[in-house]
């Protein structure tokens, strides 16, 4: 099948490999999602996930997880901040995009796993930062608030969480121009809900905004508790 003539819905299925008790939706085709996600960015991508990294909060040295990689676009822009002596790992249930993703990876000290968001491998408190994008509308909504307290305790008192969705389009006509585009994945979705989610998680929020052209972000951190007595 040309890619060209695939939207983001056809290229989504249910319990991908290796992974089939996830709730979520797997992408299969890394080529085709990335050729997809080339035209709806209308060439902004690369700026709007160099503005994201940014807002993560990471620094040099940083440990950084990303959660719903995908084919690591944002993953790979993460290791660029954190540098050498830092380290970014991606993690996606789908061995198709994770493999992609270390074919277009250079950085020894940036890594990718299969895994869910919903049952992180990782210890508590490994992470400094934790980003994801374009992948919490990919899980069930009771699946969401799982997720996100996964990403609660991975992450490091202090840390920073970095959250980035869809942000349905403002005009009608662009609204089903996206819609034809990406399938019923995206049409209904209300990224607004994320605040409330992240809060009851455990997360402070500390930012809020949009990212051209089609991104609603929220920063958070993971509160120090104070030492007992």
């Amino acid at each position: 099948m040309n890619p060209g003539q695939l939207n983001l819905g056809q290229l989504l299925r249910r319990h991908g490999t290796p992974h089939p008790d996830t709730e979520g939706l797997t992408i299969t085709h890394a080529r085709a999602y990335e050729f997809c996600g080339a035209v709806c960015f209308g060439g902004l991508r690369p700026r709007a996930y160099a503005r994201l990294a940014r807002l993560s909060g990471a620094r040099s040295g940083d440990r950084v997880l990303d959660v719903g990689c995908g084919t690591g676009y944002l993953t790979r822009r993460m290791a660029k901040i954190v540098g050498p002596g830092g380290s970014a790992l991606g993690i996606d249930p789908s061995v198709e995009v994770i493999e992609y993703a270390r074919r277009k990876t250079r950085e020894p000290h940036c890594s990718y796993e299969t895994g869910v968001g919903e049952a992180l491998s990782a210890p508590d408190g490994s992470f400094d930062v934790v980003v994801t994008c374009l992948a919490m509308h990919h899980l069930p909504e009771d699946v969401r608030p799982v997720a996100l307290r996964e990403m609660y305790r991975v992450l490091r008192p202090g840390g920073r969480l970095l959250v980035a969705d869809f942000r349905q389009p403002r005009t009608r006509p662009v609204r089903h121009v996206i819609a034809a585009i990406t399938g019923h994945v995206m049409a209904h979705y209300r990224v607004e809900t994320l605040d409330g989610l992240i809060a009851d998680a455990g997360f402070a929020t500390i930012g809020r905004g949009d990212v051209r052209p089609w991104l609603r972000y929220v920063q958070a951190s993971r509160a120090v508790r104070p030492e007992k007595p």
